[in-house]
């Protein structure tokens, strides 16, 4: 039976931990109180109240923003679990059992301080969105290929010097975030995700990009800022749908000819590279709103690219 927590004002109009002090009120004082969506953010918890075991049919539970380091083993109970969000706490690891949560579709495990995650993602099927990011890891569970449905992954800000070549495995993959790790090389298996949307790599140290990556048909937003690029493949130019490139802080002298093929492109960063010329055929990208080349050593601009002026294309030199 689930019943509404007694407050005066409805509880989606308190703030974060408001409602973590009215939900946790009403399961303390209202012992037929259950509800299938605990959220508990920014609660200053250190353990999760055991008045919480009632409510194990739960389809969210959200404690982020806590000072959690464990949680009590009765949570690996909670099977009906669709959402759990443990970010931002103080958790520098987590049990196997996790891998008995087999009803997730969003796992948020980023800010904390985790050098590994276990190894459990076979029985996690239904994974959809799984956050990882601001962490310690060094390297990504194996048991992370077998998800078939996983559309988000964000791996930002860890310590991560490569990123799995099975990584082309996860065909579901819609939009990938790497960025702030250490990675040196993008491995060839990019090329399989062909329902990959958005690729966020910035701030790496990548001096080259894989010809594979001009596989990945639909991908629309590609940031590969502030790494150590000195060429891109001439495959760059096979990405139809490209709408973002995001190339600035990079040792770039020159562009493939191929990006005039980028017909979908709105939007290209240059800046702060070595670039001493441009590709004429850029100035024919039909849909182009703004090009930035500022800080580098172009003297000047192409004739041609005075066209992309008179049409409305905003370029900042």
């Amino acid at each position: 039976m689930t019943s509404t927590p007694r407050t005066a004002v409805p509880l989606h109009q308190h703030t974060p931990r408001e409602r973590g002090a009215a939900l946790l009120t009403a399961l303390d004082h209202d012992p037929t109180f259950v509800t299938d969506h605990l959220n508990l953010n920014a609660s200053a918890l250190t353990t999760l109240p055991e008045a919480l075991r009632r409510c194990s049919g739960a389809r969210v539970l959200s404690v982020y923003d806590n000072g959690l380091r464990d949680v009590p083993a009765w949570l690996w109970g909670f099977t009906h679990l669709h959402t759990l969000n443990l970010s931002a706490n103080a958790f520098e690891s987590l049990p196997d059992a996790l891998g008995q949560l087999t009803n997730l579709g969003m796992l948020d495990l980023g800010h904390n301080a985790l050098r590994a995650v276990p190894d459990v993602f076979e029985t996690l099927g239904h994974l959809e969105f799984l956050y990882l990011s601001n962490n310690h890891l060094t390297e990504l569970p194996t048991s992370l290929r077998t998800l078939a449905r996983l559309r988000y992954l964000n791996v930002t800000d860890n310590a991560l010097a490569q990123l799995p070549d099975w990584l082309g495995e996860l065909r579901g993959l819609q939009e990938v975030r790497a960025y702030h790790n250490q990675l040196t090389a993008l491995p060839e298996g990019v090329g399989d995700l062909t329902r990959l949307r958005e690729l966020h790599v910035m701030n790496n140290q990548l001096r080259y990009l894989p010809d594979a990556l001009g596989r990945c048909a639909r991908l629309e937003k590609l940031n590969v800022q502030g790494n150590g690029l000195v060429s891109l493949p001439d495959s760059l130019g096979d990405l139809g749908q490209l709408t973002e490139l995001d190339l600035r802080f990079n040792a770039l002298t020159e562009l493939p000819e191929s990006l005039a093929r980028l017909t979908s492109l709105r939007f290209l960063d240059l800046r702060a590279n070595a670039l001493t010329t441009l590709p004429e055929g850029l100035a024919g990208l039909p849909r182009l709103e703004k090009l930035d080349v500022r800080w580098n050593q172009l003297t000047e601009l192409p004739v041609a690219f005075e066209a992309l002026r008179e049409r409305g294309c905003l370029i900042y030199t």
